[in-house]
């Protein structure tokens, strides 16, 4: 598993909570809230306190396993491999509630600069696109 992977080559202990929460996020294909995953692990093993999932998606997103989607107050597994720093925007259909990554180096490197520029310090930067994902175009298309 690329987080046992990761977290080895970083020197960190991946613990059975952390495990738990990606496992949930993994399998939900959709980002969850921390309380949506307390619940998913309540059916499986018993009920985590809050604080533990919150610090283990903590952990989980300060080495680039886990994305915060800031809209949505939810937590999305990352299957891509880029690190913490990785710069992505997240496609969020209004209609399936789906979300997609996107590399963005470019356009995250143009928008630091113009920050810079601007005489601000970024010290967090989100890019979400709302909008209709293509199955969800193509479902609509075919309903007309």
């Amino acid at each position: 598993m690329r987080a046992e992977q990761t977290c080895q080559r970083r020197g960190q202990n991946f613990t059975p909570i952390r495990r738990q929460v990606l496992q949930a996020l993994l399998s939900s294909h959709r980002p969850l809230g921390a309380y949506e995953i307390i619940e998913q692990l309540a059916a499986q093993i018993a009920r985590p306190a809050p604080i533990t999932v919150y610090r283990a998606l903590e952990f989980l997103m300060q080495n680039g396993l886990v994305h915060r989607i800031e809209s949505r107050n939810a937590f999305l597994a990352c299957a891509h491999r880029h690190d913490e720093c990785g710069n992505v925007a997240f496609l969020i259909c209004e209609h399936c509630g789906s979300v997609g990554e996107l590399a963005v180096g470019a356009l995250a490197a143009s928008l630091k600069d113009t920050v810079q520029r601007a005489g601000f310090a970024a010290t967090m930067t989100v890019i979400e696109i709302t909008g209709t994902c293509s199955n969800c175009q193509a479902q609509a298309q075919a309903q007309t």
